[in-house]
């Protein structure tokens, strides 16, 4: 990986966005201001060693996955293994210093990187969940069992954890009918009415891929997944730092919820910048996502329902659910 070798971007526990400059060295201006974040153009590994130590709520990472992708000039994605493993070492580290304590990290990679990684980052930090993210029309490999899903690693930074708030999600239910896809029996009584447990396997999240919602080539993360990692390990007012920018995901979705954020990208930011342009669309992307949070049925699964006659009367009902129930759907 190519770097910035001057740069001088520290991060303040105090005031702003948590952000000033190291006056003896060569400055970065940011390439995007924001009412709650800033984006610079700079590799990760300086940009996070001019960083104060634990300054910073969440570290959220989707490096290259070192399969050869192109993503600009500025980045090798076709390092040996050994060179691959010992980049990522050292901007891991640097993510665990600047981490506050109670602080969380989670990093999306490939199960064969982070399964390496997993382990050298136990050093460290507290293990808390290996995340099985299903990814959909993913290719065959020859001789291996079909992929299905990328790891997302959970760790945090000493035994006490300063924000766990997982969301509840709807329970399964038939997108033709209504109708549950298992059976809860005798247990229909006693589920929260705001929606099951958050498991750590998620098959709900789907690529990026119309044209409408994709900035650019290169892969992008749903808005969904960012939303729900930022609900487990964040509240409004922290501090979000991604270290590989992309599509600007995290910085959306920080932005959206309230959160401070910092970001770095070293190749080209103009998708992020001009995603910001659209933030309308972007909350209304993530309105609708909400309406799907912290409930037993979605909107959708209970008109479904009320059409085809199934029985919801032994469920305990989220307040919105009983009017849905009587037949009005008036968005609230």
């Amino acid at each position: 990986m190519s770097s910035y070798t001057k740069t001088a971007v520290c991060q303040s526990r105090n005031g702003g966005n948590g952000h000033r400059h190291n006056g003896g060295k060569e400055k970065f201006e940011p390439v995007l201001r924001t009412p709650s974040g800033k984006l610079y153009q700079a590799d990760c590994i300086p940009f996070m060693k001019a960083m104060a130590a634990e300054s910073v709520d969440l570290v959220f990472a989707d490096p290259p996955f070192n399969l050869g992708k192109n993503y600009g000039a500025s980045v090798k994605d076709d390092l040996a293994d050994t060179t691959y493993l010992a980049w990522s070492h050292q901007w891991l580290q640097e993510t665990t210093r600047i981490l506050k304590p109670g602080g969380s990290l989670f990093v999306y990679n490939l199960p064969k990187w982070n399964l390496v990684l997993g382990a050298w980052l136990s050093q460290y930090l507290r293990f808390r969940n290996w995340i099985a993210v299903d990814i959909k029309f993913s290719l065959p490999i020859s001789g291996r069992l079909y992929p299905s899903h990328y790891s997302l690693l959970y760790f945090t930074k000493g035994e006490k954890t300063a924000r766990f708030s997982p969301p509840r999600l709807p329970i399964e239910t038939c997108r033709h009918c209504g109708g549950e896809l298992r059976d809860y029996g005798g247990y229909k009584d006693r589920m929260n009415p705001s929606g099951v447990n958050l498991t750590d396997v998620w098959r709900d999240l789907s690529p990026v891929r119309h044209a409408r919602f994709k900035r650019r080539k290169a892969n992008e993360l749903p808005l969904k997944m960012l939303d729900r990692v930022l609900d487990i390990s964040t509240k409004e007012g922290d501090l979000v730092f991604d270290p590989f920018g992309g599509s600007g995901t995290t910085f959306v979705a920080a932005e959206l919820k309230q959160r401070r954020w910092i970001g770095s990208e070293i190749g080209d930011c103009r998708p992020i910048i001009q995603r910001f342009k659209s933030l309308d669309v972007e909350r209304e992307i993530w309105c609708a996502q909400r309406e799907k949070v912290n409930r037993l049925f979605t909107k959708e699964a209970m008109t479904l329902r009320n059409r085809n006659g199934f029985d919801t009367s032994k469920y305990r009902s989220h307040p919105e659910e009983h009017r849905l129930l009587r037949g009005d759907l008036v968005r609230t």
